[in-house]
């Protein structure tokens, strides 16, 4: 199953000769780059929501706290470290 993880925007930075804006994305301590083309209103300290390296979009922190919850409840969490 292919899930949207959310994880929090911890910087923000240019990447690839300055053409794409990148994240290193906090998903409870793994830390993990996703692409923000798709929301380039994202700013750091937002929870996003990430499907394949590639921020979907933003979510509440509450949100992202249940989801993250109840994927380390059902051991999926294991996936990030791949």
């Amino acid at each position: 199953m292919c899930l949207a993880i959310p994880g929090k925007v911890e910087s923000i930075e240019f990447m690839y000769d300055n053409s794409v804006r990148m994240a290193k994305v906090s998903f409870g301590g793994i830390i993990k780059q996703a692409s923000l083309e798709m929301l380039p209103q994202a700013e750091v300290g937002d929870y996003v929501l990430v499907h394949v390296g590639v921020a979907i979009s933003r979510v509440d922190e509450e949100e992202a706290q249940k989801v993250f919850e109840y994927l380390r409840e059902a051991g999926e969490l294991d996936e990030l470290n791949h």
